[in-house]
């Protein structure tokens, strides 16, 4: 990771745009950006589903990161060591950043709801070159992102199975699709 990127400085901008959806809804839980992760360097953009149930009971302290203790996150760490993706040459991040104090069903809704804060996102990822989906949700939320926004921001996108332990019987294709895709995306977002 070079010098730009390993700065506290690349993450600021990042922290005021989740206080900004914090104080937009009171009953939120939105964890902090990854310390570990290049902020707004990124070159590449790991999107999920929303915080999971670990993160969201952390409260304030709840980070999204690969370094959670879950199976889903074990299972991501050991695709993207498996991919060749450095640990901070991607920024892991939510398609709905909040969850509140207890997680329902995602819905259209809810992704509506959270489309202003991804085009945020996007937008403070000047670097930004290609975009991983893990699950049918963040695919689906970004793509109506893409298709409802008034002017999204528009990058390379692959998809893949979110790594849950719900998918547990396709293990093994799961964890190489999710190593595929972090491969290929991140020669894409190198161009």
């Amino acid at each position: 990771m070079d010098e730009r990127r390993s700065g506290a400085g690349a993450l600021v901008p990042l922290q005021a745009l989740r206080d900004k959806w914090q104080a937009a809804g009171t009953d939120r839980i939105i964890p902090a950006f990854d310390p570990d992760g290049p902020g707004t360097a990124a070159r590449l953009l790991v999107l999920l589903e929303r915080p999971a149930p670990g993160t969201v009971a952390a409260g304030s302290d709840g980070v999204s990161s690969e370094d959670n203790d879950t199976a889903s996150s074990v299972m991501f760490r050991s695709a993207r060591v498996a991919s060749g993706l450095g640990r901070g040459d991607y920024l892991r991040w939510n398609v709905i950043p909040w969850s509140g104090p207890a997680p329902t069903r995602v819905s259209a809704a809810d992704l509506d709801e959270a489309r202003s804060a991804l085009h945020d996102l996007l937008c403070a990822l000047p670097e930004l070159g290609a975009i991983v989906a893990l699950g049918t949700t963040a695919l689906d939320g970004l793509m109506r992102y893409y298709t409802l926004h008034d002017d999204p921001r528009i990058l390379p996108v692959l998809g893949a199975p979110h790594p849950s332990p719900a998918n547990g019987r396709h293990r093994h294709e799961q964890h190489a699709r999710i190593a595929n895709a972090l491969r290929r995306a991140t020669v894409v977002a190198q161009r």
